[in-house]
């Protein structure tokens, strides 16, 4: 690759995020994002993983900034992409967001209003936040060992159903109507999560035993569509906030937890458990809901418990406001 090619940015652009809006309407994008960014490469993922690939070649081939355009499970196949070229030794470029997907929960922690001039300042502006990154082992929906990287949060038990759903349904009337409808069908399937938790952190180890509809392990602040879990959460202080939303009745729940989450209220209320940590191993003691308590990485449906989850300390650089 040539010394200016490296230097171009490379947007990689999800063309079915945002229910296809992406796709349609990318090329009247063309001229904005030229005029901020100056000349850049495009490529158009065709598959699932496709953006891992796609990432992790630009970061070894000395690409300075990789661009992900389209939702949260864009961004999470990039930074996966990112640290799997990291992990094997090669620079890792500058990360940049320009968020075209259902949720926007990363962009909220971020800090970026959903505006293409916003996202395109913020790239152009050169500054940069460290970001924490997560690594995760668990089992896979095939009974595999699996892992993952993910930048912003992974719960376990009504999330992962939720991811199903939201997966199954049409995006088109919007990400807060899709994961609203989700979510209500996620509730009515969900089942409660005996938890046998070993957390470290600050050199120190706890055994817990958590009874819930969804343990959050969070790096960033929002999941389900604007859903503030951890309103406490730092994308770069080192330390996961590990939020744990009880074990009420369904229709409590639904009344007392789903509503506060989206304000932050439901941190200090009964039933709601907040922890820290920098490690943490999770266990399902009733082993009978397994194909329903399922694992929610960065929105992605991934596997399910048993996981082992470690923090990798300001392992990538986003560009921010």
């Amino acid at each position: 690759m040539t010394e200016s090619a490296s230097q171009s940015p490379l947007l990689i652009v999800n063309p079915r995020s945002g229910g296809g809006k992406t796709g349609k309407i990318f090329d009247a994008m063309r001229v904005p994002l030229q005029r901020a960014l100056g000349d850049f490469d495009v490529v158009f993922t065709e598959r699932g993983r496709h953006a891992v690939d796609f990432a992790r070649d630009a970061a070894i081939e000395g690409r300075d900034r990789v661009i992900a355009v389209g939702g949260d499970g864009t961004i999470h196949e990039v930074v996966n992409g990112l640290m799997e070229a990291r992990e094997k030794g090669s620079q890792v470029p500058r990360l940049g967001v320009i968020g075209q997907g259902t949720g926007g929960d990363f962009r909220r922690t971020l800090g970026i209003e959903h505006r293409l001039d916003r996202y395109c300042a913020a790239i152009a502006g050169g500054k940069t936040r460290r970001l924490d990154v997560g690594r995760a082992s668990f089992s896979g929906h095939d009974g595999a060992p699996a892992t993952s990287f993910f930048v912003n949060i992974l719960s376990v038990g009504i999330g992962g159903v939720v991811d199903q759903l939201v997966a199954q349904a049409s995006r088109g009337l919007g990400g807060t109507f899709a994961y609203f409808g989700a979510s209500l069908q996620g509730l009515i399937k969900s089942e409660i999560g005996v938890l046998d938790c070993t957390l470290s952190f600050a050199g120190r180890t706890r055994e817990e035993r958590i009874t819930t509809r969804n343990l959050a392990i969070c790096n960033g602040r929002f999941f389900g569509s604007g859903m503030m879990v951890a309103p406490m959460a730092e994308l770069d202080d080192g330390v996961f906030e590990v939020v744990s939303l009880g074990a009420a009745s369904k229709l409590r729940f639904m009344v007392e937890s789903s509503t506060r989450i989206y304000s932050g209220d439901h941190i200090g209320k009964e039933g709601v458990q907040h922890f820290r940590c920098n490690k943490i191993t999770v266990a399902l003691r009733n082993e009978e809901i397994a194909d329903r308590f399922l694992l929610d990485v960065d929105g992605e449906p991934l596997g399910r418990l048993p996981m082992e989850i470690e923090m990798i300390p300001g392992a990538l650089e986003v560009l921010v406001p």
